[in-house]
């Protein structure tokens, strides 16, 4: 019997070798209670760009946006929750309220200072919430909390915290858009630009205490719905995606260079590019019925105008968006949200590395 247990036990694990990976995860609530510091762009924007007094107010203000959870728009780039709230339900957090909305807040959980068009780079997007400004209104909040708790209290809160971060696409959007036919130095010169400021900004969190971060990557920029709708037969565009991977190898090496610099300082970055990649050309494998058509807008892959800028455009929309890995021209469904959120937090190793964000919670 206990021969037949061994050969059976040496059997499966010479089986999974010879399978290739798969990137899988699945969602535990934890027990202590750790706020959660969220710095991004429209992928994490819970609405902050609704209270901004310029044009990046988008779509996102418009019905069908929020339709499947909230029902109603609440400034989320999608019909449901983003990768953020799923992290905060896993945390045992309640849902972070946009950072600018008016009222009362419970900084003890955390904040969401994200804001869609917001780039690591002051310059990228004027009128939105760049992330230095992003920084400076963490900085606030650290202030407010010290008022609160005193300064013991808070440094403690802030050690223990999370702090994820997803930006840096429309840095290169910007770029590619003014240097169509950019060389390979002038891409890697731009990257290693964004690289360093991004660098700066975590240094400074750092400084201010944050030692737990964590990482959605960059993703496959040119397989958006709409920037397929720009190319010869509806095929991904090569560049937006060939700088995606420069940015996150150029991530991956600044990250494990700062754990070696910074003291307690630990990180997780979480394979979007390859996650959201794998769900756009095999929808079917996750649950999906299409991953290259959007489910909301207009146009051959439904890649612009979803909301229809509050009634002054036409636009379609699916009957079920949990069908579609994408809700818009550029932003994901609640249902490939939660996919990617779960991954995220406890993917296995080769899409969420060196940790996943549940062990990077739980480490003291």
């Amino acid at each position: 019997m206990a021969s037949s247990t061994f050969h059976l036990c040496f059997l499966t694990i010479f089986v999974s070798l010879l399978i290739p990976a798969i990137c899988h995860g699945h969602s535990q609530k934890p027990k202590k209670h750790v706020p959660l510091f969220v710095f991004g762009d429209s992928l994490f924007d819970p609405g902050n760009n609704i209270y901004l007094n310029s044009s990046h107010k988008e779509a996102s203000a418009f019905w069908p946006y929020g339709e499947t959870f909230f029902k109603h728009p609440t400034g989320r780039l999608s019909d449901g929750r983003l990768v953020p709230d799923f992290i905060a339900e896993f945390m045992k957090l309640p849902l972070l309220p946009p950072y600018l909305q008016p009222g009362a807040h419970r900084f003890t959980d955390g904040a969401n200072f994200a804001s869609g068009g917001a780039g690591v780079l002051a310059d990228t997007h004027p009128g939105t919430i760049s992330l230095p400004l992003q920084l400076s209104y963490f900085k606030n909040v650290v202030k407010q909390l010290k008022q609160k708790l005193g300064n013991a209290k808070t440094e403690k809160l802030l050690m223990g915290a999370v702090y994820l971060f997803s930006i840096g696409g429309n840095d290169y959007g910007v770029f590619q858009m003014n240097y169509p036919n950019a060389s390979l130095s002038h891409q890697r010169e731009y990257v290693g630009m964004v690289i360093q400021n991004l660098t700066s900004v975590l240094e400074e969190v750092h400084q201010i205490g944050g030692r737990k971060i964590a990482f959605q990557n960059a993703g496959p920029f040119g397989c958006l719905p709409l920037t397929r709708a720009g190319t010869r037969n509806g095929a991904c565009a090569e560049e937006p995606s060939a700088m995606a991977k420069l940015h996150n190898t150029a991530l991956a090496n600044v990250l494990k260079k700062l754990q070696t610099r910074l003291t307690g300082f630990k990180y997780s970055i979480f394979d979007y590019y390859n996650s959201l990649g794998e769900r756009i050309n095999n929808p079917s494998k996750y649950g999906f019925k299409e991953g290259k058509r959007a489910c909301c807008g207009s146009g051959a892959y439904r890649e612009s105008n979803c909301g229809g800028q509050g009634g002054t455009t036409k636009f379609e929309v699916c009957s079920i968006p949990g069908d579609y890995v994408w809700f818009d021209g550029g932003h994901t469904t609640e249902r490939a949200n939660r996919q990617l959120a779960e991954l995220l937090w406890n993917g296995t190793p080769n899409c969420t590395a060196p940790i996943n964000l549940k062990q990077l919670f739980e480490h003291m």
